[in-house]
């Protein structure tokens, strides 16, 4: 229907499900989407009985990439004339869904179906993708005259190297599940009535045993690793780890573990 929302939010358990929601047009984005996604994100990540956010697809695709209708019209106009602002994205790092790498708490794609262009990049800026049997990827840029956009060609490589990167860059074929799991581009390939099942399990499990707030501070130095020399890494970890030994997460930890009890640690709301 015209007027159901294009983004849904569930809860089940610590887990927070995002569904991109226009399944008669396979979840393909606009501009207000786009913002509004970003903006629910930013919400769960506030909200401290959230331990991880899943986003995944209504109906039988996960996202066929940006609306064909509004690409007609960026065509057109030109970049000049995108509001960006509108869609939640930063000028100054002016890639769409990279933010998702700075949101303090694991983001997993759940990829339930197609995942094509503007789609692939969202799937690709999650931390883990968990993916159904019946799910595709298409880089898509080449074969629409463009480029490797939204920060593909910074991070792709880094999922899958530098040769599997081009190959899918420059030929924009797809790519099954199977050959996603065994390139390394997706983590876990599930059937697909099990998908979202398989998710809530992952992240019950890190919920139960796992600090949130080593969650947040290890995702953040995977990633702020991928841009600097070994030296600062290691000297960066042994501030962190020094500073985590002082904190109550710290000392939960060692007494659940003697106490042999589940940990009760701090909830997390994305300030450190």
């Amino acid at each position: 229907m015209a007027d159901e929302p294009t983004i849904l939010t569930e809860k089940r358990g610590r887990l927070a499900i995002v569904t991109l929601n226009r399944p008669a047009a396979l979840n393909a984005l606009t501009g207000a989407m786009m913002g509004a996604f970003n903006n629910v994100v930013a919400e769960l990540e506030r909200d401290p009985a959230v331990t991880a956010i899943v986003i995944t697809g209504a109906g039988r695709g996960f996202c066929a990439g940006f609306d064909s209708a509004e690409l007609v019209k960026t065509t057109e106009t030109g970049l000049a004339e995108r509001n960006l602002a509108d869609r939640g994205v930063d000028e100054d790092l002016p890639a769409q869904f990279i933010g998702l790498l700075k949101v303090s708490k694991p983001v997993i794609a759940a990829v339930n179906g197609p995942a094509a262009g503007l789609g692939f990049i969202l799937a690709m800026m999650c931390d883990l993708r968990f993916a159904s049997d019946t799910a595709a990827f298409v880089t898509a840029f080449s074969k629409r005259g463009l480029i490797a956009e939204h920060g593909a060609s910074w991070m792709l490589p880094r999922i899958v190297g530098p040769s599997r990167a081009l190959d899918l860059l420059w030929s924009s074929r797809k790519v099954g599940a199977d050959e996603a799991l065994r390139i390394g581009l997706v983590d876990r390939v599930v059937p697909a009535a099990e998908l979202l099942d398989a998710v809530a399990q992952y992240v019950d499990d890190i919920a139960a045993n796992v600090s949130p707030r080593s969650l947040a501070i290890i995702k953040g130095q995977v990633y702020a690793g991928l841009s600097e020399p070994v030296g600062p890494a290691v000297r960066e970890a042994d501030r962190l780890t020094r500073e985590s030994l002082s904190h109550p997460d710290s000392r939960e930890g060692a007494r659940s573990f003697v106490e042999r009890r589940p940990p009760q640690f701090a909830p997390w709301t994305g300030v450190v």
